[in-house]
């Protein structure tokens, strides 16, 4: 299935909405490698966003460019409260 075309602007503005929320992040490395966790958007800049996990073994904050999200390497979701 084809997946719609997005453009830059509109995931800038879908970040934008996560600005202090808790997200869940899926990173895909390559070779089969995937990595998911946790934490809160905590920076959102012209050129990338930066998301600060609350896993204890990642050091400092992780920082993303749009395009990797638009290329489907980077997933952000919205963690739901409970």
């Amino acid at each position: 299935m084809i997946r719609p075309t997005q453009n830059i602007q509109t995931i800038k503005e879908e970040i934008k909405n996560f600005y202090e929320k808790d997200v869940a992040v899926r990173v895909n490395l390559g070779r089969n490698k995937i990595v998911n966790f946790t934490g809160k958007l905590s920076g959102v800049y012209p050129a990338l966003f930066t998301v600060q996990p609350y896993d204890a073994n990642y050091r400092g904050k992780t920082s993303y460019a749009y395009a990797e999200v638009l290329c489907g390497s980077v997933k952000v979701k919205e963690l739901k409260k409970a």
